[in-house]
C-alpha cells in the first residue's frame, strides 16, 4: 500500500486506482504515515522555468523528500530539477545517499505521456518495477503542451510507481 502526496485528484490517476491520496485539499504536509509515498511535489519552482513561477511553493518538495526519507517511496519531479542541489539529492549514477536513496532517470512518455518528460525520481526503501523494454518516443514537447496538461501522469507511469516494492520500514525522523 502507498499513499500519493501533493497530486492533482481531480485530474490524477490516483484517485481510480484506489490510493490513499493526499492533495492540496487534504494537506499533503500533514501525512501522518506509516505507508511508503508516491510524493509528486509541485515543480515550477524548481525546474528550468522557474523565473516563471506563480508562487513560491518550494517548501513543499522540501517536505516530500523529507517525507520519503521518513516513510519510504518515490519522490518524482523534472529532471535536472533544482531540488537535487537543495536538498543534497543524488544525482543519476551517483551513490547513494545517507538515507540509501537514490535517483533513477526515466521519461514519462514510455507510459504514454504525450511528451517525453525527462523525469528524475528520488527513490528510498522501495525497489522499483524493472524498466519497460518497449520505449516509445512520445511525439509532443512538454512546452508545446497546454499548462493544464505538462503536469498531469499517466496512467500507465502512476501504476509502474505504485508496482515498487517496499524493503523496509522506514521510520526515520
Amino acid at each position: 500500500m502507498f499513499a500519493a502526496l501533493y497530486i492533482d485528484r481531480s485530474r490524477g490517476p490516483y484517485p481510480a486506482l484506489g490510493v490513499d491520496c493526499w492533495d492540496e485539499a487534504r494537506d499533503a504536509t500533514r501525512y501522518p504515515g506509516p505507508h511508503p509515498v508516491i510524493a509528486h511535489p509541485p515543480c515550477e519552482a524548481w525546474g528550468r522555468y522557474h523565473q516563471r513561477a506563480r508562487q513560491d511553493r518550494r517548501h513543499l518538495a522540501l517536505l516530500a523528500v523529507g517525507q520519503v526519507r521518513r516513510w519510504g517511496g518515490v519522490l518524482e519531479h523534472p529532471a535536472r530539477s533544482r531540488l537535487w542541489g537543495a536538498a543534497g539529492l543524488p544525482r543519476p549514477g551517483d551513490p547513494p545517499d545517507g538515507w540509501d536513496g537514490r535517483t533513477v532517470e526515466v521519461e514519462q512518455g514510455w507510459w504514454g505521456h504525450p511528451a517525453p518528460k525527462r523525469t528524475w525520481l528520488y527513490v528510498v526503501g522501495v525497489e522499483l518495477a524493472p524498466l519497460p523494454v518497449d520505449r516509445p518516443t512520445a511525439p509532443s514537447r512538454v512546452e508545446k503542451l497546454a499548462k493544464t496538461k505538462r503536469h498531469l501522469t499517466p496512467n500507465g507511469f502512476a501504476r509502474w510507481l505504485l508496482s515498487a516494492r517496499p524493503l523496509h520500514t522506514c521510520t526515520r525522523p
